[in-house]
């Protein structure tokens, strides 16, 4: 008896073993692809800032193997980034068996929507925000002082901002979910408006360095996405009334 309980149990271990086993060398395949251009691809990174600087200004090595281990490092976080549908994919597939045909339908397209919002996060943050930061910053160094940032601090400052821009996209995701589960009601979301349009100015402060343009350009992108949440939970909770409706019998 106490075999047959077992068999389940281990089933579920060797098949999260071979999603793991999958996911790692999707990562790891990519890493390898990536591996031969480390030194372009943390130029391309570099670029926000070294546009901003004055004529001559550059990033510096600080330690001995920092120009080998940095770029390495950032191929393998760029490994991670490129191959995350990969993995999520693998994560979806190891619990989609244990869901309801409701519940699947439903995970599919926010998986997909939250995907793409961390990645439109992450563009908005490098492609515009970035530039913005640096710019600022790089304008308020005191007279006779020469800003040349070491490559692996850099590097971590980067990660931080695109993971925080990704994370800050994903604001209708999370209105959604509180929606559909039960947490909020829209008319809530509605009514604590200014509340939370004061906590994302509160975020975005946080996030971006002291100067007003970067807060707002990092603020009103939220503000415009938590708009969007409450239509489209709004139109979600009709759409679901409506089915529960003709469920029901005469």
């Amino acid at each position: 008896m106490s075999g047959q309980g077992e068999l389940p149990l281990m089933a579920h271990l060797l098949e999260l073993r071979q999603r793991l086993l999958y996911a790692v060398v999707a990562v790891m395949a990519v890493f390898l692809l990536l591996l031969p251009f480390a030194n372009e691809l943390y130029a391309w990174l570099a670029r926000p800032l070294l546009e901003t600087l004055p004529e001559g200004g550059q990033l510096v090595a600080i330690d001995v193997a920092s120009t080998f281990f940095v770029p390495m490092k950032l191929a393998f976080y760029s490994a991670l980034f490129i191959a995350a549908p990969a993995v999520l994919y693998q994560i979806w597939a190891f619990i989609a068996p244990a869901l309801y045909e409701k519940e699947k339908k439903l995970a599919r397209p926010l998986l997909l929507a939250a995907s793409l919002l961390f990645y439109l996060g992450c563009a908005f943050t490098f492609y515009l925000l970035l530039p913005v930061m640096f710019g600022y910053l790089n304008s308020t160094a005191p007279a006779g002082v020469a800003m040349m940032t070491d490559i692996g601090k850099y590097l971590d400052f980067v990660l931080v901002l695109l993971l925080a821009g990704g994370v800050s996209f994903e604001v209708p995701i999370a209105v959604l979910v509180a929606v559909l589960l039960g947490w909020v009601k829209v008319e809530q979301l509605v009514e604590w408006r200014g509340y939370i349009i004061v906590a994302i100015f509160i975020i975005a402060a946080v996030i971006t360095p002291p100067d007003g343009l970067s807060q707002i350009m990092l603020a009103v992108p939220m503000w415009a996405l938590y708009e969007i949440g409450i239509i489209v939970a709004r139109v979600m909770v009709k759409a679901r009334a409506k089915a529960e409706l003709a469920a029901k019998p005469d």
